[in-house]
């Protein structure tokens, strides 16, 4: 790695370097992705020894052992690290260290559906701010008495996608309900879908006679020119049926641009995912998870636990999940999913 390093550097000091600007993009940021990672081993590294070192005091130390308190902090801080650039490691596909568009959608059940869309909502914006990661509602519509019935989300930050994209697919709850005076158990869904944000420079054939656009008069929170204006844009793309909207802009065309945005995403997620699935056929893994399919349940009635369907992982802090607590169900399926092709 410090050897791909050097020669990269080396390649940004020869006559020219610059006048491809193609390249030197390539070049430059193969060196900060590289770079970032030897500082992310050798600060691991460093705290290694320095846990060492204390360990060694303590045992030389024949009092109460006051320090360990210190040693356990630092053995917590090495595990998350560790943890952290594992984690990172798993993420080699085209697009996951790019931002990612969520969109959640309430199931069949209304006000119940609309109210657990909104819990996964916050769930997931506090997993965002747990990461660092900022946010941008692209699209919002309330639920008829209570939460949420849809919402688009772009999520901005490193490896965002390649995070992300562990969550597609639906979301059950099962509780007893807050909305039923009889207090009697329901069960309800979500979908999650994940796509990654396009960079405006990669192709995707979209022809304005596939398209339909409809505009409509906006609601929801927004200012004046909410239900005052047509401004939210809906485009459907009759080859796919996908079906786009955006309505969160002051103004029909920045709503229109942002819609086509998601658009692309969706379309050059389907693509890839026509190539993986290709490449699968080719070494033939039928360890297919379609989407659509149950990801995971989170029970609070007749007990709390929530569990991952795909990797059978339980967590019993179903509370601490819906603040956000996520990171250990998306490594142990980027963990499932690299074990998977290595098998193959």
């Amino acid at each position: 790695m410090e050897k791909r390093l050097k020669e990269l550097e080396k390649q940004m000091t020869e006559p020219g370097f610059w006048d491809d600007q193609d390249r030197a993009k390539k070049v430059t940021q193969e060196r900060q992705e590289l770079k970032e990672h030897l500082d992310e081993i050798k600060e691991l590294d460093e705290l290694k020894d320095e846990v060492s070192v204390m360990i060694e005091l303590s045992e030389e130390d024949e009092t109460d052992g006051t320090n360990m308190k210190e040693i356990k902090q630092a053995l917590f801080q090495f595990e998350e690290q560790l943890s952290e650039i594992r984690l990172k490691n798993m993420l080699k596909d085209r697009y996951d260290e790019n931002n990612a568009i969520i969109s959640l959608h309430a199931g069949a059940g209304g006000t119940e559906s609309q109210d657990w869309v909104e819990m996964l909502h916050r769930m997931y914006i506090r997993w965002m701010e747990h990461r660092g990661f900022n946010y941008e509602t692209l699209d919002f519509l309330p639920g008829d008495e209570a939460g949420v019935k849809s919402v688009t989300m772009m999520v901005k930050g490193k490896y965002a996608f390649g995070y992300l994209k562990s969550e597609a697919g639906v979301h059950r709850l099962v509780r007893v309900s807050p909305f039923d005076s009889s207090g009697r158990r329901h069960t309800s869904f979500a979908s999650m879908d994940v796509v990654p944000e396009i960079d405006d420079d990669i192709e995707i054939d979209i022809k304005d006679d596939d398209l339909k656009i409809d505009t409509y008069r906006a609601s929801g929170a927004g200012g004046q020119h909410v239900n005052t204006t047509d401004s939210a844009v809906r485009i459907t793309h009759h080859p796919t049926g996908i079906v786009v909207q955006c309505q969160n802009e002051r103004s029909q065309h920045k709503n229109r641009e942002v819609a086509m945005k998601i658009l692309k995403a969706k379309l050059a997620a389907i693509e890839e995912e026509k190539r993986r699935q290709e490449q699968e056929a080719m070494r033939g893994d039928k360890k297919e998870i379609a989407w659509g399919s149950q990801i995971r349940s989170y029970v609070f009635h007749p007990y709390t636990m929530v569990k991952d369907h795909r990797t059978n992982l339980e967590e019993g802090n179903a509370d601490a999940v819906l603040d956000g607590k996520l990171d250990h169900f998306i490594q142990e399926y980027l963990k499932q999913r690299m074990n998977d092709r290595m098998s193959q």
